[in-house]
């Protein structure tokens, strides 16, 4: 092949490259969620390029990575996004703005590696993408191949598609956040009051369709006017988030949790008798008692009080009124804790 061909092939080459990349700007643009933001850009990446593994990394706390990990994405997705702690991300890739290519010491990279993966990689491309300015994570591509991704090539495609990806995220983030706070609320995280009735509407039907068992818990936080007075309103939606923290990690996957109001919360406990749920209600109350919140030096302690209703009462017949006699019930612990003080 002469100089002009080999010049011609090149341009040709470039030109497809340079179609893919437009192709895959194109379908991203449009997308309004994560789960399919990232689904597609990983998928179309792996396809056209013919790259064996594409995944990212998110710093964690940083809002992207807080929001994917509050909603519900496909097991396949989890397994492409990896969390990786601040310094750590900014270090290994030497705080730059550009894309790192790199194929040899391949050990630090391996922090940068989904969990559980066994990625067998020889080279590694690692283009950072931001949000509204600030580093959030990158995208990563890499090969079983060393010059796959060699220093030295042509980084400019790469760099300007994580542009193009930052730019999404922006949207996206946006619209996330909309749909968040319209299902949860704003400083728990939890289910709001309004997702919650309807939830349970809908599994105390299914109870009664299918004859099964459904408990709901009504519980709040003993004194919590005191503890606001005490250590002060930021104090207290530091214990609010701290509960809530210990209630999601102690329920089952079948579990529905929710701020009702204030410091009032809602335990939704499908297909669980109304022992099970005091047994539950009482490791919980047990050990938010043995582990304090610890704010700056300063030990909060945290103490709560609940109430159990089930469709096992014959005089409930309605959602409504499973959620009143939960309530009723609390106030009777609540009282009955009180006279023993």
């Amino acid at each position: 092949m002469n100089d002009i061909d080999t010049i011609l092939e090149r341009l040709r080459q470039n030109e497809e490259i340079t179609k893919k990349f437009h192709e895959i700007e194109t379908r991203i643009l449009s997308i309004v969620n994560f789960r399919d933001l990232f689904e597609v850009l990983l998928v179309l990446i792996k396809e056209k390029f013919n790259v064996p593994y594409v995944w990212l990394s998110m710093i964690d706390q940083s809002e992207v990575s807080s929001l994917i990990q509050s909603l519900e994405t496909s097991e396949s997705l989890k397994e492409k996004i990896n969390i990786i702690a601040r310094e750590d991300f900014l270090n290994l890739i030497d705080r730059r703005l550009d894309p790192l290519l790199a194929n040899h010491d391949m050990e630090p990279f391996k922090e940068l590696l989904p969990k559980n993966q066994n990625y067998f990689i020889k080279s590694i491309a690692v283009a950072p993408i931001s949000l509204d300015g600030e580093i959030i994570g990158s995208l990563n591509q890499a090969d079983f191949s060393r010059s796959r991704f060699q220093p030295g090539i042509d980084t400019s495609r790469l760099e300007q598609l994580a542009v193009k990806v930052s730019l999404c995220l922006s949207n996206v983030t946006a619209h996330e956040k909309l749909k968040f706070l319209a299902f949860h609320d704003p400083l728990t995280g939890l289910l709001n009051r309004r997702v919650m009735e309807t939830v349970l509407k809908r599994e105390f039907n299914r109870s009664r369709r299918y004859a099964g068992i459904l408990s709901v818990v009504f519980l709040d936080l003993d004194d919590f006017k005191g503890i606001n007075d005490r250590y002060g309103h930021d104090r207290g939606d530091d214990v609010l988030k701290h509960v809530a923290k210990n209630l999601l990690d102690m329920s089952r996957d079948s579990d529905v949790v929710a701020r009702f109001a204030g410091d009032e919360f809602v335990y939704i406990l499908p297909e669980t008798s109304p022992a099970n749920a005091e047994n539950l209600m009482s490791r919980i109350r047990d050990h938010l008692k043995a582990h304090p919140l610890e704010v700056e030096d300063t030990l909060i302690p945290v103490s709560i009080s609940f109430g159990v209703a089930t469709t096992e009462d014959d005089r409930i017949e309605t959602a409504d009124q499973l959620l009143k006699k939960a309530d009723e019930m609390l106030y009777t612990s609540k009282k009955l804790k009180k006279a023993h003080m």
